[in-house]
């Protein structure tokens, strides 16, 4: 399929593709965004973040690139969303590379192996930079947005952050966490004085509350992969860290992050080190979703962005 072709369904044309993990037939959501045009420039793929909180949050990014002239893939990662939901499968199923085979399976259906941009947001990033790392002749550039390369010092450095909240917060979130009372309420209550502060700063937006009331209908990606928040990762990604391999990334790179991130500056600066070329740009006002707390500065600095390359 050419680049061409992806507008052939209209500006917005939604289908699913069936793909095989360990014998099991399973079935992944993507939607089309924008048109081709002359310029035949590459198409991006979004890839949103949790893991498990669906596309609709990362669908504004996709707009404002489909505007400026890119055709945009939007998809729910297996498990979320509109994707296949797979609450009884084992442990054992979920993994990094379940999700690494099902984006190199989105490319090779949607016939764009032969030239695409990846843009990731937050555990969508993470997902950029291993794509990037097994070196797919196809893939342009990448674009990570407020990811870590390593959840081990991701949390090193929201302990960091959590140490400056109230005292009655945090010692809260600490309780809970040592009785394993995480579903408490005061718990989530906790957790959500952190998330203002270094994940969305601004009156959450409906996109935001869409891909959240997922997550929370069916948690059993992000708890499985993650754990029951953003800062106690319990989870399978809890000792992931390719810190060491970024430096055989090789396809331009941009990053970013907020002012007031939970990926840090350490956290994003580690990567910026390791990866050869790479740009990096911090929006002042925003906290972990720039796309929605500075939608125009996201947008000007992904753009300038895609337009260096070649």
């Amino acid at each position: 399929m050419t680049t061409e072709q992806l507008s052939t369904g209209g500006p917005e044309a939604a289908s699913t593709f069936s793909w095989t993990r360990d014998g099991r037939e399973l079935t992944t959501w993507y939607r089309l965004v924008g048109e081709s045009n002359a310029a035949d420039l590459p198409p991006i793929i979004l890839c949103h973040g949790g893991p498990g909180f669906g596309h609709d949050y990362l669908a504004p990014a996709a707009d404002m690139l489909a505007a400026a002239g890119w055709t945009c893939v939007l998809y729910d990662q297996v498990g979320c969303g509109n994707s296949q939901h797979l609450p009884g499968a084992p442990i054992d199923f979920w993994s990094v590379q379940l999700f690494k085979d099902e984006l190199t399976g989105l490319v090779e259906h949607l016939g764009m192996s032969e030239d695409y941009i990846v843009l990731g947001q937050s555990w969508g990033g993470m997902l950029a930079m291993e794509h990037a790392l097994t070196q797919p002749p196809g893939l342009r550039a990448i674009a990570v947005c407020d990811s870590p390369a390593s959840i081990p010092l991701w949390v090193a450095e929201a302990d960091r952050l959590r140490a400056d909240l109230p005292p009655e917060v945090e010692s809260t979130l600490r309780a809970h966490e040592a009785a394993g009372t995480t579903a408490d309420l005061a718990y989530t209550a906790a957790v959500r004085v952190f998330y203002d502060r270094h994940v969305c700063r601004i009156p959450w937006p409906e996109a935001l509350l869409r891909s959240s009331a997922q997550e929370e209908a069916d948690p059993t990606v992000y708890h499985t992969m993650n754990g029951p928040s953003e800062f106690h990762i319990t989870g399978v990604i809890k000792d992931w860290d390719i810190t060491q391999d970024l430096h055989r990334i090789l396809v331009p790179t941009l990053l970013v992050s907020g002012h007031h991130d939970e990926a840090t500056p350490t956290v994003v600066g580690q990567i910026h080190e390791r990866i050869a070329g790479s740009q990096w740009v911090v929006l002042e006002h925003s906290s972990h979703l720039p796309h929605l707390e500075e939608p125009a500065g996201f947008r000007d600095h992904v753009v300038a962005f895609l337009e260096t390359l070649d």
